[in-house]
């Protein structure tokens, strides 16, 4: 792995650790029913190519 990927995947562990803080908050206080999927998609969009990175 070279050092552009090992920083990309740290950007995106810190990324999904912020979405997932987050989405807590907004399931705790739903003001906007829609934005529950869109950051749970977000997350899932995340873990998606931190997965495709750590396999190449």
């Amino acid at each position: 792995m070279d050092k552009k990927a090992k920083k990309r995947i740290e950007v995106l562990q810190k990324k999904r650790h912020n979405l997932i803080g987050q989405l807590g908050v907004v399931k705790r206080h739903p003001d906007d029913p829609a934005e529950i999927p869109k950051l749970e998609a977000e997350i899932a969009r995340v873990e998606a190519e931190l997965a495709k990175l750590k396999q190449g």
